[in-house]
């Protein structure tokens, strides 16, 4: 009842809030969307304008006349842009303390960049393929997250840093941009630079640096220069891609650097994925004057497929070739072998968008005319339009099965395998596009020679796309519009384009197509935006319990006996061998610990769990994970936040001899001699003494002034209490305390769950019920036991720690008049036992402190809960 209050006293507080401020904060991811949509119309007219005077048959003559010594110092220059980015991640790894192998880095460095580049949004972004690929090669969470902040960081204030100094040399050139003077734009840069340097020098010995309300723990000034050297070698060599392709002449290189880092710098902040559009458009206004546009529109082109999708196809070739084993005998392929299994469907999926939007584009362009009398001459005419629009459909499809291949889907692969042969075929039938069919095969390959890495049985069609899947639809709908318009510009619009069906009729071919991709796409959109939410979490049956029982008797974490309590709810892997048992708090479903079963069963009931809970509208949560399963989560996108240490006992070296035990030896003696007892109680003979213990729980309770718990932790409960040992100390012939210790049939690990003390027993009680409880389970054959989680212990305190461990360290110094946080450890080091991290396991922004919250709420049993001790 307290809980449901409390949430309907949330929802009016909700309810209450009105303006426009709250307006916005609660839809700003749809805001964002549609200002990214609405950026890239802009600076599609902005182009669709600045190429009035420019015919689609001239952009493709330019691209037949670039020469290939140009094309191949493009790729060569490619090649230097991708090397020097490795050592942004060098850098970041050096700044965070940690080294691995540079073929590591430099593999997991060039493929994010090729994914980051090309795709340029949340789910295929840069990050996910350093979290997979780092986490698997023993990095942890926190210094993944610096590692990616770093690396985010460096490339921007070194862009800041290089379009600045590039404006002081040729600010005449980009003025006529911005509408300013060329003194006043140099002003500016001089302005930015100043403050930059002045942050640098400040920060030069490690020193952090308040911008505002945020504080930034700047590298020192020797990484500092490095990592500015480092982009200045990156832009250098990617801004001379597209130099080299350009008409000799056309602009000094010094200038061609400011302009294009220009470029960059506002495709980057424009949030559209990859720049597309915003960049060209730049590029096109400032060159507009010094070179026929049609060229410089050919070699944006082809700047997009050296620079852009060709290191993605050099990526999954590596790949694919190390997984078909030809390059199993160099060192290289060791580094591909370890996280290639990570990063493969995500290159993959990467390389589906970039296919799905050549379909879509393909089918507004027209084919070459000797390619199009050949098919008049083959086919009847209904075949080829036909295949027309299909095509321009699989695109559609291709972009959406594109998210079931980042997540490992097996009905994605299926679908994707379908959709490259049917696409390779109509490319054929509608174009002879031998080009477009040789990436389709290329595709097709990568997909056969990977089956075995999308094995997750998930469904397809119960995936909803997600805001940011939804943009990139509409930023391929405007593209292929903006395309269109351009291509057949000379065209005069008339409803009769759309029913003329004659091989010629190039423009109405287009439009129709586009008109069936746009249909598409509004569909699917509405489908994923209006379709109901699924049914929350529901309680765990008899059925259910046993089968969980099972499981946990049958592996070695004893804290899994938590499932007896019957306040979770259970969620089965296929195969039925482990079980996530989970609450609901608010929009949270929280799984507490990882999965209990076999390793190998883990990956998939992670991914299930996470669908689940985003199809009923809620964010996944795992609460007190391990190490062990983090590259899991990872793949579902989810971060890592550190909880505290879990202390562990090794019973084989549990022996209070020595001096390290001297102080626990005086208290277990002191204890005896004032007369405590321990006792094991059989589950068999607990109801015999419930009665006694029900007294000692009601007066424990009363005496803090506490409220059962639950979730993660014990409540008293009869029937909770007789399914599994209960330890109980006497002192003169009456139980002053007991503890339910939990085990399973492996004997691997015991601890204890709900401990509680008559509020006159002796001093020492509690030591003496943890040695005792340990002497005896050593003697039973146990080898470890679990002591529990030091909340908050570990958390680093070190300044370029990321803010989440920073607060949490502040708590654990200074939290005593919450929780007792340094006396817990102190006390669980007196029995010198292994400490492991815990994390919680969320997705990023603001949503691991909601669900730590929710977790919170959810243990307490609600608001009133919490506040009690």
């Amino acid at each position: 009842m307290t809980s449901s209050l409390t949430e309907r006293a949330a929802n009016d507080d909700q309810q209450i809030e009105v303006g426009w401020r709250p307006f916005l904060r609660r839809n700003r991811r749809y805001l964002q969307a549609l200002a990214t949509l609405l950026v890239i119309a802009l600076f599609g007219l902005a182009i669709f304008h600045l190429t009035s005077e420019v015919q689609y048959g001239d952009v493709v003559q330019a691209l037949a006349d670039t020469s290939w010594t140009s094309v191949a110092a493009a790729v060569f220059f490619t090649a230097l842009s991708f090397f020097a980015l490795t050592f942004y991640d060098v850098g970041a790894l050096d700044y965070v303390r940690r080294k691995l192998p540079y073929a590591d880095v430099a593999l997991t460095a060039a493929c994010a960049y090729a994914v980051g580049n090309t795709a340029g949004f949340g789910a295929l972004s840069g990050g996910a393929i350093r979290y997979r690929s780092y986490s698997r090669l023993g990095i942890e969470p926190e210094n993944i997250a610096r590692i990616i902040a770093f690396v985010t960081l460096a490339f921007g204030l070194g862009l800041l840093t290089v379009t600045c100094l590039s404006l002081l040399a040729v600010g005449e050139y980009v003025a006529p941009l911005t509408g300013l003077n060329p003194f006043w734009l140099r002003m500016i840069a001089v302005a930015i630079l100043g403050v930059v340097l002045a942050v640098f020098v400040k920060a030069r010995d490690g020193h952090e640096v308040s911008l505002g309300r945020f504080t930034l723990r700047l590298p020192d000034s020797r990484t500092s220069s490095r990592q500015f050297l480092v982009t200045a070698l990156d832009l250098a060599a990617s801004a001379t891609v597209l130099y080299v392709l350009l008409p000799a002449g056309t602009i000094g290189w010094p200038a061609f650097l400011a302009i294009y880092s220009l470029a960059v710098g506002i495709g980057v902040l424009s949030h559209v994925p990859a720049g597309l559009g915003v960049f060209e458009t730049i590029i096109i206004a400032t060159l507009g004057h010094s070179a026929d546009v049609d060229t410089i529109l050919g070699a944006l082109v082809l700047y997009r497929v050296i620079y852009h999708v060709l290191p993605l196809l050099i990526a999954i070739a590596v790949v694919i070739g190390t997984e078909l084993r030809q390059l199993s005998g160099h060192p290289v392929a060791s580094s591909v072998r370890r996280i290639g299994g990570r990063i493969t469907p995500l290159l993959l999926a990467t390389l589906g968008i970039v296919l799905a939007i050549m379909l879509v584009l393909s089918s507004v362009t027209p084919t070459p005319d000797e390619n199009l009398a050949f098919l008049e001459g083959l086919l009847p005419l209904p075949i080829v339009e036909g295949a027309h629009f299909l095509a321009s459909l699989l695109g559609l499809a291709l972009v959406i099965v594109s998210r079931g291949l980042a997540q490992r889907l097996d009905g994605a692969w299926w679908a994707s395998v379908a959709i490259a042969v049917a696409a390779l075929l109509l490319s054929l039938i509608k174009a002879i596009a031998l080009v477009e069919a040789g990436m389709l095969a290329f595709f097709l390959v990568g997909l056969l020679a990977s089956r075995r890495l999308f094995v997750r049985p998930a469904s397809l069609f119960g995936q909803a796309l997600t805001l940011p899947w939804l943009t990139a639809l509409g930023v391929i709908c405007l593209g292929g519009l903006v395309v269109l318009l351009f291509v057949y510009r000379d065209v005069e619009y008339s409803h009769e384009l759309w029913w003329q069906f004659e091989f010629s009729a190039e423009a109405p071919r287009g439009l129709r197509a586009l008109l069936g991709v746009t249909i598409g796409a509004s569909a699917v959109a509405i489908w994923s935006l209006m379709r109901p939410a699924a049914s929350g979490a529901e309680p765990a049956t008899d059925d259910a319990m046993e089968r969980a029982l099972a499981i946990v008797e049958a592996q070695d974490m004893s804290d899994a006996n938590l499932v007896r309590m019957g306040d979770k709810s259970l969620m089965f892997s296929a195969d039925g061998r482990a079980f996530i048992m989970y609450g609901q708090r608010a929009r949270s479903w929280i799984a507490l610990f990882d999965p209990v079963g076999p390793v190998d069963a883990w990956p998939e009931l992670i991914w299930q769990f996470f669908e689940r809970a985003r199809a009923s509208g809620c964010r996944a949560v795992f609460y007190q994970v391990s190490p062990l399963g983090l590259a899991y989560y990872a793949d579902a996108g989810l971060r890592a936040f550190r909880l505290g240490e879990l202390a562990h006992v090794d019973l084989a070296r549990f022996e209070m001899k020595g001096g390290k035990w001297a102080n626990l030896r005086q208290q277990v003696s002191r204890a005896q001699r004032d007369g405590l007892e321990f006792k094991m109680v059989a589950p068999a003979d607990v109801p015999a003494i419930m009665g006694e213990l029900t007294a000692i729980s009601d007066a424990w309770l009363a005496h803090h002034n506490a409220k059962e718990k639950g979730f993660s932790l014990g409540a008293f409960d009869p029937e909770y209490l007789a399914e599994q040992p209960v330890a109980i100390l006497t002192y003169e012939g009456r139980i002053v305390a007991f503890a339910n210790i939990l085990v399973t049939a492996t004997k691997q690990e015991g601890t204890v769950d709900l401990m509680r003390f008559s509020p006159d027993a002796p001093k020492g009680s509690v030591d003496f019920l943890f040695a005792k409880v340990m002497e005896y389970l050593k003697a039973e054959g146990y080898r470890t036991f679990n002591l529990g989680m030091a909340p908050l212990s570990g958390m680093s305190s070190r300044q370029i720690a990321p803010v989440w461990d920073r607060a949490g360290r502040t708590f654990f110094e200074h939290g005593e008049r919450f929780y007792n946080f340094k006396g817990l450890r102190a006390f669980k080091s007196k029995f010198h036992p292994h400490w492991q991290p815990r994390y919680l396991v969320a997705s990023g922004g603001i949503n691991p402190i909601l669900a730590l919250m929710d977790v919170t709420f959810l243990i307490g049993g609600g608001l009133k809960g919490v506040m009690k001790k």
